[in-house]
């Protein structure tokens, strides 16, 4: 699939960029084209001779140098895709911005081409505000991120923010190459929405308010929407659940505040969207500053309610526009799924009851009830939410050509 491709690495300034040695190697090693451009910072920790020599091209890093200095429009144009790995927070914020105080920042803002970036970065620079804004503008620049992983960091703590591995980027690249939106691939050229996993709700430093959802459910929907066509931006709440499709693009989230702001953000350019995360409904009306000591027998904790995602989108969607949501009951399914199906008005409601065996939360295996705006009504039997997912998006596509 990368035979012949030409291929653009931009290396930013992070630890992580001692895995553009691997990451070259391999790319050489599927027949591909590589030209690898720097940042200074970079250099502090690979040497643009390491890059030169594995890449088999010269590698610029000083925009002012007389050999470089123009060369940055016509890298832009001679790559089939660039990659920027790892893109750290500083670099991300650039690109963001416009900033241009570099050779990188320079080509990226020249490139012709496909960019995508694999962030790099400790998990708090990760989850800051600032950084999931720049990752956002990014996005909606049409830049595709490649999804960041879990596991030990420079700091020495564990969390999100490491950089994909070269191995991941190279099926990341793979994927990109391939055609699409083949003539098979009915919602190619849809962007969907979904929403996944639970939120929190903090009530002090240490304790917060939660769910038992997992993500499982909503994380197959997006790869099944992916794997139909559609480019699917996936909101997913604090869980270790993860996807890697080339065709997802993951924003993390963990309070109902932070899915409504990302969920609404991008609702005006959405042709689909599948609310499957377990919201909180309600949140600590005060944030304790500091750790609540143990005292009296009993803690009140005043709660407010949160902002209702489903409701604020079916006030405002087009005719044009899917929404689906999930009912998750205990009792009087039907009853209370036709109703927040009617009062949130929504195209499609998918029902399942925590009083069937093997569905609700944290099982592999879901079983469904969908109801639509036009009365239609389908239960299915106990199945693996992958084949759920399948169901669900088989009604979508219906629902989309009726």
């Amino acid at each position: 699939m990368l035979q012949g491709k030409k291929i653009l690495l931009g290396v930013s300034g992070s630890i992580a960029a001692y895995k553009a040695a691997t990451l070259i190697r391999l790319l050489v090693k599927e027949g591909a084209t590589v030209k690898v451009v720097m940042t200074p910072a970079a250099a502090d920790f690979i040497t643009p001779l390491t890059l030169a020599t594995l890449s088999k091209n010269e590698v610029p890093m000083n925009i002012s140098d007389h050999s470089s200095w123009n060369n940055h429009v016509m890298l832009g144009r001679w790559a089939d895709v660039m990659v920027i790995a790892p893109a750290s927070a500083n670099t991300i914020a650039k690109m963001a911005s416009g900033l241009c105080d570099n050779l990188l920042m320079a080509v990226y803002l020249s490139a012709t081409c496909p960019v995508l970036f694999a962030p790099a970065m400790d998990e708090d620079m990760w989850h800051h505000p600032a950084t999931r804004r720049n990752v956002d503008k990014l996005i909606s620049y049409g830049n595709q991120q490649i999804p960041v992983a879990a596991g030990e960091l420079a700091s020495g703590l564990f969390g999100e923010g490491r950089m994909a591995e070269p191995e991941q980027i190279v099926a990341y690249l793979q994927q990109h190459f391939q055609q699409k939106v083949p003539v098979n691939k009915p919602l190619g050229g849809k962007l969907a929405i979904v929403t996944a996993g639970p939120t929190i709700e903090h009530i002090d430093p240490v304790r917060y308010i939660s769910n038992h959802s997992s993500g499982k459910m909503g994380i197959a929907i997006a790869e099944a929407l992916a794997d139909a066509g559609a480019n699917v931006q996936l909101v997913l709440g604090p869980t270790p659940q993860q996807t890697s499709h080339p065709d997802i693009t993951t924003t993390r989230i963990q309070t109902a505040q932070e899915m409504f702001e990302a969920v609404t953000t991008r609702f005006s350019q959405a042709d689909i969207v599948v609310a499957a995360a377990a919201v909180a409904d309600y949140r600590p009306a005060n944030i304790a500053d500091k750790k609540i000591k143990k005292g009296e027998a009993q803690l009140h904790i005043d709660l407010e309610k949160t902002p209702d995602i489903l409701r604020s989108l079916g006030d405002t969607k087009a005719p044009q526009q899917l929404l689906v949501g999930f009912s998750l009951e205990t009792n009087n399914e039907k009853e209370y799924a036709l109703k927040k199906l009617r009062e949130k008005h929504l195209d499609m409601i998918v029902m399942n009851s925590l009083a069937d065996a093997g569905a609700g939360f944290n099982y592999d295996t879901n079983k469904i009830t969908l109801f639509d705006k036009n009365g239609r009504e389908q239960s299915f039997p106990l199945k693996s939410k992958q084949a759920v997912a399948q169901d669900i998006v088989s009604a979508i596509i219906e629902l989309q050509h009726a």
